[in-house]
């Protein structure tokens, strides 16, 4: 069945509830949305650039903080949508009891919210680095806004079948922490595909992270990868997940309550 205009509603309710839960209490409330990624963005700055004097080769065409910046802030949306997303359902288990709606709504709010906040924290930082005369390529924008679409369709899908499995196995909220962070070590974030030996090169190639991330830095600092084509592996991994994460959801669904 197609999502109504009842099922939207609900989804902006429960976003906007997600997103005030966060900043409840807090004392620069969704300023921080801004405030951390520019903190971040100098720390980083610091660090690698200045401490650790990080490079990129020549001819990935970029400095090292924007490369960074490109692919950091994607990768956080993502990772966020995941942790926040696996434990809706024991997180609303008295919910879940007492009023029917739409359970797909309670997966998507937290993912809706990871995307909106560190979004606005990505073009914030963007916009820093235009100001301060990094090579930014305002053309390459609608391709980037593409591929974090894609990269936002590919967490829905995860995310529907992360907390449906996570009723039934208990521990996994837990171990999705430990394996972000390898997948964010087997990622291109800190560094660039050309980096890598020839004998890993091919096995790194198959991450689908690496697609994702290319498809919105390249257009943003002009590099070599940019075209329509460097959307083709997102989408096809988007559609692959969405389809599996659906699927999931659907046949474990009707066994939630019993479970929780």
């Amino acid at each position: 069945m197609l999502p109504d205009a009842r099922w939207f509603q609900l989804l902006r309710q429960f976003t906007v509830r997600d997103l005030r839960q966060r900043w409840l209490g807090s004392f620069s409330g969704g300023l921080w949305a801004l405030l951390q990624p520019l903190a971040m963005l100098a720390i980083y700055a610091v660090v690698f650039v200045e401490i650790l004097k990080a490079r990129l080769p020549e001819r990935v065409g970029s400095e090292f903080v924007p490369f960074l910046v490109c692919a950091l802030w994607p990768w956080t949306a993502f990772a966020e949508a995941l942790n926040r997303a696996v434990n809706v359902f024991p997180e609303h288990a008295g919910l879940l009891s007492k009023v029917p709606l739409p359970r797909e709504v309670l997966v998507l709010a937290p993912v809706c919210s990871a995307f909106l906040v560190h979004g606005i924290g990505f073009a914030a930082v963007l916009v820093v680095l235009a100001l301060v005369g990094q090579p930014l390529h305002p053309a390459g924008i609608p391709q980037a806004l593409a591929g974090f679409l894609l990269l936002f369709a590919f967490a829905t899908g995860l995310a529907l079948a992360l907390a449906s499995l996570q009723v039934f196995v208990r521990d996994l909220g837990q171990t999705l922490g430990q394996f972000l962070t390898l997948w964010f070590f087997l990622s291109p974030v800190f560094y660039a595909p050309e980096m890598l030996p020839p004998a890993l090169a091919p096995w790194f190639a198959l991450n689908p992270m690496a697609g994702f991330l290319d498809a919105i830095r390249a257009p943003l600092l002009g590099l070599p990868a940019t075209g329509v084509e460097t959307l083709l592996m997102p989408l096809l991994f988007a559609a692959a997940a969405l389809a599996a994460g659906r699927w999931i959801f659907r046949r474990l669904e009707r066994h939630l309550e019993d479970f929780l």
